[in-house]
């Protein structure tokens, strides 16, 4: 039983955002979106980010099938990425991060959950509206920027992976197809669910929008296979950039090259037009190619050093800030 009236829901324009710069809607999911997000934060104050939520694994897969809710899992590391870098902004990101180990020999519950998961569901559950949930949560963290779910119900992807010799093997879930070779067919169910309206929404609004960086078929295209999604981004009047991977040979892409990757956006969705295409030069083959390819769906490619200079394929959030200030002043 609650304790008392919830107070009014805060609204996105009462969100703690430094509420300067452009307007940037930025898409995708996981750690790809999560790195978007560390750099755009630091460039402006207008994000809002929209989430895949066909997650069906971990922790979100548990809280997913046992009570029927969104996967809440990318959500909360969009959260977690639009922390401020003060006491308060990191203690809270480390909060939401934090997860539960069971002691040794005990099989608990809550092993394996992320608080910041719990935390969502059960504002979802007070509140009984999504977005209401998350910008509560963003209150709490005072997140610059807003997080919204790219779909207003639970999404299922389902792949064909290649096998030599053979027809393609039928992959269904997020987890299992992420991690199950090179991914040939891809699509989501069911085929006509919901986008966010308030999705739509920022999309329209957004003076650009972000696609990318993450694991093209399952965090990337996504986007692109939601009809109201699609359309949305096909008829934004915002300029449109596409952030490439800095591991363009993940296991969803086993074989593929750069260029191999805007051919699949081509494919996908004909009617999508990019303005710029950003690129560590480190990640691309043949310049040629890939110059060709991004020429292909109308975008300008810049090329950049982005990625961290530790050696692994993670993007550097201050790189990426520069990168991205200097696009979005340049147009």
């Amino acid at each position: 039983m609650y304790t008392g009236i919830l107070p009014i829901v805060p609204s996105a324009a009462k969100l703690p955002t430094l509420n300067t710069g452009a307007k940037v809607a930025a898409l995708g999911g996981g750690h790809g979106l999560a790195a978007s997000l560390s750099a755009l934060r630091l460039v402006t104050g207008n994000v809002t980010a929209v989430v895949t939520v066909a997650d069906d694994g971990g922790s979100s897969g548990r809280l997913r099938e046992e009570l029927g809710v969104l996967p809440p899992g990318d959500l909360r590391m969009a959260l977690s990425a639009l922390c401020d870098d003060t006491d308060w902004g990191r203690t809270w990101r480390d909060v939401m991060q934090h997860r539960f180990t069971s002691r040794e020999g005990v099989t608990g519950s809550l092993d394996n959950h992320a608080l910041g998961n719990l935390l969502i569901v059960t504002l979802w559950e007070l509140l009984g509206d999504p977005v209401a949930g998350l910008r509560w949560a963003g209150a709490l963290l005072g997140a610059r920027g807003e997080v919204l779910p790219m779909a207003s119900v639970p999404l299922t992807i389902e792949g064909l992976v290649k096998v030599p010799g053979l027809p393609g093997r039928l992959i269904r879930g997020q987890s299992l197809l992420a991690k199950a070779g090179e991914v040939e067919e891809v699509r989501l169910l069911p085929v006509d669910a919901p986008a966010c309206t308030e999705a739509v929404t920022a999309i329209h609004d957004a003076d650009w929008v972000v696609l990318g960086p993450g694991s093209w078929y399952t965090s990337v295209l996504p986007h692109l296979l939601l009809p109201q999604m699609r359309e949305a981004l096909c008829t934004t009047k915002a300029k449109r950039l596409l952030t490439m991977n800095l591991d363009v040979n993940d296991a969803e892409a086993d074989g593929m090259n750069a260029a191999d990757h805007l051919h699949v956006i081509s494919r996908y969705a004909p009617e999508f037009n990019v303005d710029v295409v950003l690129a560590d030069p480190s990640s691309i083959g043949d310049v040629g190619e890939f110059t060709q390819a991004a020429a292909m769906i109308g975008a300008e490619v810049v090329f950049g050093k982005v990625g961290s200079s530790g050696g692994n394929a993670v993007h550097d959030p201050l790189r990426l800030a520069a990168a991205y200030r200097d696009i979005f002043g340049g147009h």
